[in-house]
């Protein structure tokens, strides 16, 4: 396990060294990471459209929908950038940890950001609809829209079987926040093939 756990750290490392390499001005680098992530978010926001909700994708509905698209996108994308640095922050701190447990419990600290970007998603739509509708001179109560997410999100939790389009939906749009933690699953895999297949065996007598 603990060269499993070195091949992972000497990986992390390097994809953090070329991404200080290549950022260049912070300031440039995160308008640019934001962009991205509005087009990523946007993009996303399609794909589960038009494949879990078709019939709200035309008419009067295709209408709010689209509209919808922008402020979902922009809060969206605001977590995911703001979360990017959350996790630049815990894998400085990962790598320079002593103890293989230390290094584990920080990243283990995007999971829990990709859990709370769950949460997040339901008041993207909560706040992107009650937005869309204010300015649609449609007013309506945000703590009554927010009650009315967080109800749906705890009926798919308790039966998720009768909610499976609301459950394929929330995890398409929660692609781009599960990004780290897909990096870290795959460089954790990487390593484990490179210590079982790669690494010369000692046999002992």
């Amino acid at each position: 396990m603990n060269s499993i756990i070195t091949i992972w750290k000497e990986h992390l490392k390097q994809l953090l060294s070329f991404y200080e390499r290549k950022r260049g001005n912070i300031f440039s680098f995160y308008l640019l990471l934001f962009l991205y992530f509005i087009v990523i978010n946007i993009i996303c926001y399609w794909i589960a459209m038009y494949t879990a909700f078709p019939e709200l994708t035309h008419g009067a509905a295709g209408v709010y929908y689209y509209k919808v698209q922008f402020p979902v996108g922009i809060l969206g994308a605001l977590f995911d950038s703001l979360s990017f640095f959350v996790t630049i922050f815990l894998v400085r701190h990962a790598l320079s940890s002593k103890k293989d447990i230390q290094y584990i419990a920080h990243l283990l600290v995007d999971l829990i950001i990709a859990v709370l970007a769950t949460f997040w998603v339901v008041f993207v739509f909560s706040f992107s609809g009650w937005l869309v509708n204010l300015v649609s001179y449609v007013p309506q109560v945000l703590a009554d829209r927010n009650a009315e997410y967080q109800g749906l999100l705890f009926d798919a939790v308790s039966k998720p079987s009768d909610n499976m389009r609301n459950i394929y939906f929330g995890l398409v749009m929660g692609i781009s926040a599960m990004i780290p933690t897909c990096i870290h699953i795959y460089m954790f895999l990487r390593a484990c093939m490179h210590t079982l297949f790669r690494q010369p065996v000692t046999i002992k007598e």
